[in-house]
């Protein structure tokens, strides 16, 4: 499989800004909350589901090479290890 051709620091940034700037008034609605976005940054088409991998590899059978960057809606990260999810407002 091709890598993509950003960096892992651009992927975090360009995931951000997509999500604040054009994805997050959309998909922030009470039946989304808790569940995981993954957005490919260099299309901004993103899939949202239940399962991190599932809603990556969406993105993938689309653009094998994609760059892609995944939050959890209305959360703060996608998984918590040793502490927990802080709820954004």
């Amino acid at each position: 499989m091709p890598y993509p051709k950003l960096t892992g620091e651009e992927i975090t940034k360009r995931g951000k800004e997509i999500y604040e700037k054009s994805i997050r008034t959309v998909v922030e609605q009470t039946e989304n909350i808790g569940k995981i976005i993954s957005i490919n940054v260099e299309t901004g088409e993103y899939e949202i589901g239940d399962d991190l991998i599932i809603t990556s590899r969406k993105l993938q059978t689309k653009q094998a090479d994609a760059a892609i960057w995944a939050g959890r809606i209305g959360y703060n990260a996608v998984y918590a290890v040793g502490g927990t999810l802080i709820r954004t407002a």
